[in-house]
């Protein structure tokens, strides 16, 4: 079991409200989430698209629920826009989470990707080249260092449909960057979709782990995705993400679970997956995931 002290549970709002088409889940108000995400045993939350960006409110109504700030998202262009205008929005958006007292700043590259192309298949995401590798990194570095000044993370989000998206993305991101300044997010979902081991890259890149997600993937759902040419977009509404939990899933999470413990993981374990709450009730899952970790965790 893990350790309480250390290891502590929280969820993702896009459950909810789904942020890349926040279309889906319109209705659920801020207030709603956060009130079921606490309801539901969950001390931590995210900072979704439907969450107000004024720290004093987020601080007043988290705290009424015993609730945490655990990180909120920032696109960066490394390879589309100067260093000096990637680090101005870093600095802003690290100031907000700094005074919503979260620690961690969850940080995806953005350049070149496809991921809010409604159309374009999962195939055809951008490869690197050399250069834009050094660019890349030396950006992440940079970062990643004014994070660290600032006593703060950068943990990068490997991601579908992004330049860092497969296990040869990912161990080449981290060769190239000080484990001082850049550390990267587990996550168990995405790298399951793009056809990597969810094991294997735990049990290669365990010491370089800032931040946990738990996200689970329906088989089926993902083989059509492929099949039918989908793009990222057109595979959420298909139900290719699911919980922890959830019987249709695929993720050994008992593995998951057994090497965070074997290799002393600290941190936060975030349940999340991006479903349609008009089918996938949010609380429901939100219970189901809670009562399945519970179970392999101890938390």
């Amino acid at each position: 079991m893990m350790n309480a002290d250390k290891v502590r549970i929280g969820i993702a709002p896009i459950a909810w409200t789904e942020d890349d088409m926040p279309e889906m889940g319109a209705g659920n108000s801020f207030l709603q989430t956060i009130s079921e995400i606490a309801l539901t045993g969950y001390v931590g939350t995210e900072i979704g698209c439907q969450y107000p960006h004024n720290p004093d409110i987020l601080n007043r109504e988290f705290k009424r629920r015993g609730l945490s700030a655990v990180t909120a998202w920032i696109s960066t262009y490394l390879n589309e826009e100067p260093l000096w205008k990637n680090e101005r929005a870093f600095r802003d958006h690290m100031h907000f989470l700094k005074a919503i007292g979260a620690t961690l700043i969850n940080t995806s590259d953005q350049s070149f990707s496809i991921q809010h192309q409604w159309d374009t298949p999962l195939s055809e995401k951008k490869v690197l080249n050399d250069d834009e590798w050094e660019v890349l990194t030396k950006g992440l570095n940079h970062l990643g260092k004014i994070a660290y000044d600032n006593g703060m993370k950068l943990v990068y989000h490997h991601h579908m449909t992004t330049t860092v998206q497969t296990t040869e993305e990912i161990d080449r991101m981290l060769a190239m960057t000080d484990p001082k300044y850049v550390s990267m997010i587990y996550d168990t979902g995405h790298l399951t979709f793009s056809g990597e081991d969810p094991v294997e890259i735990l049990k290669k890149h365990h010491d370089r782990i800032g931040h946990v997600h738990l996200k689970n993937v329906r088989k089926a759902a993902m083989e059509k995705c492929y099949a039918e040419k989908k793009s990222f977009l057109r595979s959420i509404p298909e139900g290719v993400f699911t919980v922890p939990g959830d019987p249709e899933g695929c993720v050994d999470f008992p593995e998951v679970f057994r090497l965070l413990e074997e290799y002393q993981y600290e941190g936060w374990l975030i349940v999340e997956a991006e479903q349609d709450p008009d089918i996938a009730n949010p609380l429901d899952y939100a219970k189901m995931a809670r009562a399945y970790v519970r179970k392999y965790t101890g938390l």
